[in-house]
């Protein structure tokens, strides 16, 4: 079994051979070997739906206009070229166009016209710089300009002018410092301020006052815990404060009060605790410590404003199906119930009704198919 240890290391041998691909971090991380059912009484509880019509991991899942979910690309075996909707109303995934590049670690971005823009990644010829347009309307993948330059797990924002900024990532000439905004009406990208840290693992925010939040990721074998800011404005990164401890491969989350929440993540001594960005101050404050310690968790803020963590892997290298939910208001945390399957590199999604769909990921010993809605209980 495969190590985090290993698997950076394997990171950084596929930053310098571009043959060499990366499947998604959790693809080898551990194996789970016991289901666990849910904790009777628990506020937020999960139950099986449709299972996708193909198993995948690293893939992503995009919330459309019309409240279906679209899931592309991933991995099983090898880069994935297909894509999928989800409809909440039947349960059922039926196919939808595919893919011109199958790939996997690249982003999916929301535009204002309603189409999907997906970009970069790793496809079977190592790291692409492609991008592709899926129209809702009529379930077709068109070409659009590619990225300046190739790059996967990186970070897509899609700012309030309506433009989408790429930042950071793994390229295949090793880290990626540089930043890029592309262009809904002309479909091309331009390049913009660089961060002053090349990282890749991170997470990117989009602040109440149009500003973008960089923290945490990895790069020359240290995991970071410095953040940075970027300003649509003037197209500049300045640094901000540090996170209390530095972590990649966690999960970053806008709260209704403005202030951004990061849960878990790794560092060089395993999952770690969660923090709060202050915008108002630029510095991170601790915040109540998780039940259940993990990295690569799915986070989801839900409608009543408390955020949903969800599967991952637990310290020791082990699928979870464990769920906690955060509470702003009292900065603490509560278990809740169990994933229907243990699972990690899985997609989560708020649907208008209120329910959190799951999707995909790897168990320790598949790639997965399965999905599953998370309601509170008596929904």
């Amino acid at each position: 079994m495969k190590t985090l240890r290993s698997l950076i290391a394997g990171s950084r041998l596929a930053a310098s051979n571009p043959v060499r691909r990366i499947a998604f971090p959790l693809l080898l991380l551990g194996v789970g070997l016991v289901l666990v059912q849910p904790c009777p009484g628990a506020p937020f509880v999960f139950q099986p739906t449709g299972s996708m019509i193909q198993g995948r991991v690293g893939h992503t899942a995009t919330l459309l206009p019309d409240g279906r979910v679209l899931v592309a690309g991933g991995y099983n075996e090898v880069e994935i070229a297909s894509a999928e909707l989800y409809d909440p109303a039947t349960g059922i995934w039926t196919n939808t166009g595919r893919l011109a590049t199958g790939r996997q670690n690249h982003t999916a971005t929301l535009l204002p016209n309603g189409m999907v823009l997906v970009a970069g990644g790793t496809d079977r010829g190592g790291v692409t710089a492609s991008a592709e347009l899926y129209n809702p309307a009529t379930g077709a993948w068109t070409a659009t300009g590619s990225l300046i330059l190739d790059r996967e797990l990186h970070t897509a924002t899609l700012l309030p002018n309506g433009m989408v900024l790429v930042a950071g990532g793994l390229g295949s000439r090793g880290f990626v410092a540089s930043a890029e905004l592309y262009d809904p009406a002309s479909g091309t990208w331009t390049a913009t301020g660089r961060l002053a840290t090349a990282r890749y693992g991170h997470t990117a925010t989009l602040l109440l006052d149009g500003k973008v939040l960089v923290a945490g990721g990895w790069a020359d074998s240290n995991p970071f815990a410095s953040a940075e800011l970027y300003d649509p404005a003037t197209g500049i990164w300045t640094a901000t404060g540090s996170l209390t401890t530095g972590r990649y491969y966690h999960r970053a989350t806008l709260l209704l009060n403005g202030k951004v929440f990061v849960a878990s993540g790794l560092n060089f001594s395993g999952p770690v605790d969660a923090e709060l960005y202050d915008p108002a101050s630029g510095t991170w404050t601790p915040t109540g410590t998780p039940i259940d310690g993990r990295a690569f968790p799915t986070a989801t803020l839900l409608a009543d404003g408390k955020v949903l963590v969800a599967g991952g892997e637990e310290l020791g290298s082990f699928y979870t199906s464990s769920a906690d939910i955060y509470d702003p208001a009292t900065g603490s945390w509560t278990v809740t119930g169990r994933l229907t399957s243990r699972r990690g590199g899985q997609t989560a999604t708020l649907l208008p009704n209120g329910k959190v769909l799951v999707a995909g990921g790897f168990s320790g010993h598949n790639t997965l198919a399965s999905a599953e809605l998370g309601a509170r209980r008596g929904r």
